[in-house]
């Protein structure tokens, strides 16, 4: 499918949902609105209460080894959304909800989640056609249960995921992954945490009604409320209402006692400068791949799409009654509207305090080691470069595009890592315009320097996505395993992604080989007998 193709879908996309769009200039401006609702239709900061996702229902089995694994049942398919004051919102929901309903599993215990495509056939308002493919963000996969972007699954049919859970804590988050159309389908619902604990993030950090996920996104409505899509010829878009688990500025209750916030930047293009409206800092803990080696005291956050960050928020020494809000600086590249700086609010309330939770006044300083942030650059066989660049509005990494990935039948890869090597990869941008947050598949990662500079505070535990800003070079120490073959590398603003810059790299297999654990072919997608 050409530039010109995807161009036409979405221009035409766009015309169904609504003219009269306002777009912004390029560069770093604000204005009132993106949206076409009227006045009394347009949402509110801190008129709705925070909501927190359901869990996901399980059963569990137990193999002759002892082995537990949870089987889960996720259903995509087409709903309405009440995110708005009057209006529905159609949307793509993991059954039925944005965001889709959470996964919390215990390192070591296997998961398969059976994932129905029951989605109509074309996108009810963009009109694309609706196959998926699920990629669980952060997760050491086989190639086959990675969501590899051609490994599509057409509705009617539907694909068990096998995950392995055997990483240290951390919030992950499955989103769909679909060739050419992960922006759309990803804005449209398709996305939701992940969320594996262990013994010693138990121990250390607060647990239960304690511990929030926080989706982040950001959206622009046409009149009739449906969601626009603009995506500015393929560089962002950039929405002016701020969802937060799915809804608009949410206000949350909270005791006066130490909370953990998974922040998840789940946004198209947006990305964000996070800090709190009285000046106080935040206690940074965990990063994407989990908990980083000390805790950080940062007072404000450069946040990526994609990146996940976990903070601890201290609410012991605040009145009852008090309101502290969590605001968005913004960063270079976005556009901004009247009320993109509004985030969420915190309410402190008077109710007794929860004190069953050790953690519920503690601020832990010492954390976890692991093993990417035990890595030294000294164990690096091989040190590769890589230019992030835009070219006749197509987006490339070292003028390499998927498309050319498909042209080769899937052969032609960036890099061929053996197996457990330790390697530098470093990326640069020097295009201008625009920031990239990259994302390697299959690894953790530490980030050595920006700019020949040590990362930030809060960067200083294990990656998988690095924030690649304008004109920075970013240099990552990642170990290649543990599985063997093909995994993607891509921009995380998937406008970008799906224009198209992503590529490949093979771990310990050459061209010749036969891959046993090819991500299109070992495990299809089987054609679903229980339809709706």
């Amino acid at each position: 499918m050409s530039v010109t193709r995807r161009q036409a879908l979405l221009f035409s996309g766009l015309g169904m949902v609504g003219a009269g769009i306002v777009t912004v200039p390029i560069s770093g401006v604000s204005a009132k609105s993106a949206s076409t609702l009227s006045d009394s239709d347009m949402p509110r900061p801190y008129r709705t209460p925070l909501t927190i996702p359901p869990p996901l229902a399980f059963q569990t089995t137990v193999d002759a080894n002892g082995i537990k694994t949870r089987h889960y049942t996720v259903t995509e398919r087409l709903a309405n959304a009440r995110i708005l004051p009057r209006l529905a919102t159609p949307i793509l929901g993991y059954n039925g909800i944005f965001p889709g309903p959470t996964i919390r599993i215990d390192q070591g215990t296997r998961a398969v989640v059976h994932m129905r495509n029951q989605l109509p056939a074309k996108h009810p308002t963009l009109g694309h056609a609706l196959p998926t493919s699920t990629h669980l963000h952060g997760s050491a996969s086989l190639p086959q249960f990675d969501g590899y972007a051609n490994d599509l699954t057409l509705p009617g049919f539907y694909k068990d995921y096998q995950y392995p859970n055997f990483q240290s804590a951390r919030s992950l988050w499955y989103h769909d992954h679909a060739v050419h159309f992960t922006a759309q389908n990803v804005y449209s619902g398709l996305a939701a945490q992940y969320l594996i604990s262990d013994p010693i993030e138990k121990g250390l950090l607060p647990q239960g009604n304690f511990d929030i996920p926080l989706t982040v996104s950001d959206a622009m409505f046409a009149a009739n409320g449906s969601l626009a899509f603009d995506d500015r010829d393929q560089s962002g878009l950039w929405g002016d209402v701020i969802l937060v688990n799915g809804m608009p500025w949410p206000v949350m209750k909270v005791q006066r006692r130490v909370y953990r916030f998974r922040i998840l930047n789940a946004s198209v293009s947006r990305s964000y400068r996070f800090t709190l409206s009285n000046g106080e800092p935040v206690i940074m803990v965990a990063t994407d791949g989990g908990l980083m080696p000390a805790a950080q005291t940062v007072g404000s956050w450069r946040h990526g799409n994609a990146e996940r960050y976990e903070v601890l928020i201290d609410f012991r020494k605040y009145a009852a009654g008090t309101r502290i809000e969590l605001r968005n600086l913004s960063n270079d590249n976005n556009r901004d509207f009247d009320n993109t700086g509004k985030i969420m609010a915190f309410d402190v309330v008077a109710d007794a305090v929860d004190t069953k939770d050790p953690s519920w006044n503690r601020i832990p300083t010492t954390l976890a080691s692991s093993h990417a942030m035990d890595l030294t650059a000294a164990a690096a066989t091989k040190t590769r470069e890589f230019r992030v660049k835009r070219h006749d509005d197509t987006w490339s990494i070292d003028d390499l595009t998927w498309e050319d990935v498909i042209a080769s039948g899937f052969k032609k890869v960036m890099a061929e890592p053996a197996l457990n090597a330790v390697e530098i990869w470093e990326f640069r941008n020097t295009a201008g315009g625009w920031f990239h947050p990259i994302h390697l598949h299959l690894v953790d990662f530490q980030i050595l320097s920006r700019n020949g500079k040590p990362p930030f505070a809060y960067e200083k535990g294990p990656k998988d996505v690095a924030y690649v800003g304008e004109e920075e070079s970013v240099r990552l120490l990642v170990q290649f395993g543990p599985h063997r073959g093909r995994y993607m590398v891509h921009c995380h603003n998937p406008t970008h992604e799906d224009h198209a810059m992503m590529l490949q790299f093979r771990v310990g297999l050459r061209a010749d080989q036969a891959d046993p654990n090819d991500p299109i072919t070992a495990a299809p997608a089987v054609f679903d007998p229980v339809q709706g």
